[in-house]
């Protein structure tokens, strides 16, 4: 009997002293298969999947704007084998759209960081057929032709609908908003010419830009990008302030122990810091973030006073 018992407490004990991460890792990805968020996660889940000696499982759970997903993560069990990839829309826009207590999870006390993932910056572009050959040419026209020019979208509430709502904002532009279920429908209206201009990650724009069915104007980042060279900045183009990006950023559920998430956060770093998912991330017009704490608490705190003040001044609400 002593034997016995003592072989089951060793056995509890080896159980217990299992180090983490002990079986496959699941990334819940708010969006479908095939989008920037998608392939983004499994770049990274890819590489990551090495460092932790363990599969990383991607999750598609679309919905509601990240909404869908959001709920699920923040609901499961807190022992890290569920990490939530946050967007812009899930971490910042939903809890700035939505009513006081509507909103079905806290980005702030349902989740803990592990670090920013990638920015994707925004690609302006307009139709073969709009008079313009430059960002300056554009919003004059647009100046000239209020009320009279559409842009189409992703999606009310999305990223790229908020970008072009933070370009009207600084420059005093009046075009509106025609949301399409996915970027691509918004690129294809373009292409069609049954609204005048789309912005949305280099991914989703530069392919129909290099095919000649639409005209590129601007990336909105102070740096050009590697995936589209000839492109202008928005700096370069006159509208320095206007910078924007589809981002990512990992979480684990809130009260994850303390040393699971310094492993998480540790081999993420290490992850993003491997030469080849950068340059297959820079490939594709992303850029591979640091994934440190002090990057992720600055990119909140400028990214949530750059969309409150968008939310505001263009009345967006949940749909």
């Amino acid at each position: 009997m002593v034997a016995v018992a003592g072989c089951c407490l060793l056995t509890v004990n080896a159980v217990a002293a299992e180090p983490f991460p002990a079986k496959p890792i699941r990334l819940v990805v708010p969006f479908g298969a095939g989008g920037i968020t998608d392939n983004i996660a499994r770049l990274v889940g890819q590489e990551w999947s090495g460092a932790l000696g363990q599969t990383v499982l991607i999750e598609n759970r679309p919905g509601a704007g990240g909404l869908v997903a959001a709920q699920a993560a923040a609901k499961a069990a807190p022992d890290g084998y569920t990490v939530f990839m946050g967007t812009v829309g899930t971490q910042i826009v939903n809890p700035l759209i939505y009513p006081a207590g509507k909103l079905p999870y806290s980005p702030e006390s349902h989740f803990t960081p592990l670090g920013m993932v990638s920015k994707s910056p925004f690609m302006l572009a307009v139709a073969t057929g709009v008079p313009a050959r430059d960002l300056k040419e554009f919003l004059a026209y647009a100046r000239s032709h209020p009320d009279r020019l559409d842009y189409g979208s992703a999606g009310s509430a999305s990223a790229p609908h908020m970008s072009m709502e933070l370009l009207k904002l600084l420059s005093g532009t009046k075009i509106n908003h025609v949301p399409y279920k996915s970027g691509a429908e918004a690129v294809n209206a373009a292409i069609g010419g049954h609204v005048a201009a789309v912005i949305d990650a280099v991914p989703v724009v530069m392919p129909q830009v290099k095919a000649g069915k639409l005209r590129a104007l601007a990336i909105a980042n102070g740096t050009r990008s590697t995936a589209a060279p000839a492109v202008p900045t928005s700096q370069e183009a006159g509208l320095p302030s206007f910078e924007t990006s589809s981002w990512n950023a990992l979480y684990v559920p809130a009260g994850t122990p303390a040393d699971v998430v310094e492993k998480l956060s540790t081999t993420l770093r290490t992850t993003l810091a491997r030469p080849s998912l950068r340059s297959r991330l820079a490939a594709q017009g992303s850029e591979a973030l640091a994934g440190t704490q002090q990057e992720y608490a600055a990119m909140m705190a400028a990214e949530k006073k750059k969309w409150a003040a968008v939310v505001d001044a263009a009345k967006i609400k949940a749909e």
